[in-house]
């Protein structure tokens, strides 16, 4: 049965603006104020060292995160991947990803600076010195790579193709590669009236936008609704299964899962609430019983988030738990453990039987009172076969067991997340 959680204060409100907090707290200064007047992307801007706008629609345009209370405590929901681009992110996938010390300092750089003339140079200047060089493939920045369908096989293309670069008779040389894979979070509905708010204070208050918007945090939940935390599971788990198993090819370093702390925290009960293993070494193992540890692991989650509380602008990103982990651990928790319990609550407390008890009610009284549920009996019983001590289960009428539970019926999120988008 599933249990109530408080919550805390009602509504979903965006959160980052053109990467600056704006909610619970405004954290503005005049760069700010200039990125969000320009409608600048700080995050595309500082990777690529140019000026880059956003990329996101109308309807969206600059919107990072979205603060809700799906998983009981207020939380930043990712809605763009360029936001999580940071040096915490990519060089700490570039060290996981390719053994390096944690204290070691790669140089990485978007395969779109590749076209400059002065960045090829310092490349090599790099390489010739012993230092860890790579380069990024993706959407904005050199655009995405893929692994071609076979017959057998589809199409898969990576958020993120990390590609380390080695130096071959003084020349440069393609060596490895790796993924890196950022989760986003879909939403229902749309962002257009908030994001107009927003557009409209700016405008009408140029000089005090910082001031005004705090004393008017309700424009930033205007018309906003809540994540589709199922779907964003349902999307992500046969990709993240298939491209985990591709750090087992010689060539592939292996894949990055990024995944905020909200989403992570969403996906407990899609993962059957997995068990994290500490390790000497400050990150945890995710594996399913009984299996030896990989080496190298083929596959990390990085559960990250901004730090709200921070004083400067953007918020820092913190990636709070590091996880080596696979596909058959991914298979283990999600295939096995999630169902075996769901499995286990048809019947205990009555949770799904008395909902569909309660709707028959409705419709057909006396069809209601034929619902059973089979319950351990009080006292087990011997078998003559075995002679071994066995639970005996009984049949109980569903309207004597109906008070012991809460449920009744699907809840609406369940209900919407079950729909097809745009449902």
């Amino acid at each position: 049965m599933a249990k109530k959680t408080s919550r805390g204060t009602p509504g979903n409100f965006v959160s980052e603006w053109f990467g600056h907090r704006i909610h619970p707290n405004v954290v503005s200064n005049t760069q700010a104020v200039a990125d969000q007047t320009s409608e600048r992307c700080p995050f595309l801007s500082a990777a690529t060292g140019e000026n880059r706008a956003c990329i996101k629609n109308p309807q969206s345009k600059g919107v990072c995160s979205v603060s809700c209370i799906s998983n009981g405590p207020r939380q930043d929901w990712l809605v763009c991947p360029y936001r999580a681009l940071s040096p915490e992110i990519v060089a700490g996938a570039v060290r996981r990803l390719f053994g390096l010390g944690t204290e070691s300092n790669p140089f990485v750089t978007p395969a779109v600076n590749l076209v400059k003339s002065e960045v090829r140079d310092d490349i090599l200047s790099r390489l010739q010195t012993g230092q860890s060089v790579f380069t990024f493939f993706d959407e904005k920045m050199g655009g995405e790579l893929s692994i071609p369908a076979t017959d057998r096989s589809p199409e898969f293309a990576f958020d993120v193709t990390i590609v380390e670069m080695t130096l071959v008779n003084d020349a440069p040389h393609i060596s490895r590669f790796g993924i890196l894979e950022i989760q986003t979070t879909d939403f229902h509905g749309s962002y257009q009236h908030a994001v107009r708010n927003l557009k409209d204070g700016l405008r009408l208050h140029p000089g005090s936008f910082a001031v005004t918007l705090q004393a008017n945090q309700h424009w930033l939940s205007e018309g906003v609704e809540g994540p589709n935390i199922a779907n964003v599971f349902k999307r992500t788990f046969y990709q993240m299964m298939f491209k985990f198993q591709l750090g087992h090819h010689d060539r592939c370093a292996g894949c990055v899962l990024a995944i905020p702390q909200s989403v992570w925290d969403s996906w407990q009960r899609h993962l059957g609430a997995p068990t994290l293993v500490a390790e000497p070494d400050g990150t945890h193992s995710l594996l399913a019983p009984g299996k030896p540890k990989p080496n190298p692991w083929p596959a990390w989650i990085f559960v990250f988030d901004s730090d709200a509380a921070a004083p400067t602008t953007p918020s820092p990103i913190q990636v709070r738990t590091v996880i080596g982990t696979d596909a058959p651990a991914f298979s283990y928790w999600a295939l096995e453990v999630a169902p075996e319990a769901a499995l286990s609550n048809i019947d205990a407390e009555a949770g799904f039987l008395a909902g569909m008890s309660r709707r028959l009610k409705a419709i057909w009284p006396e069809l209601a009172r034929t619902v059973v549920a089979e319950i351990a009996a009080e006292r087990p019983t011997k078998t003559p076969q075995s002679r071994a001590r066995r639970v005996r289960t009984v049949e109980v009428a569903i309207e004597a067991l109906e008070k012991q539970t809460g449920y009744e019926g699907p809840s609406e999120e369940a209900v919407r997340e079950d729909e097809p988008d745009g449902g």
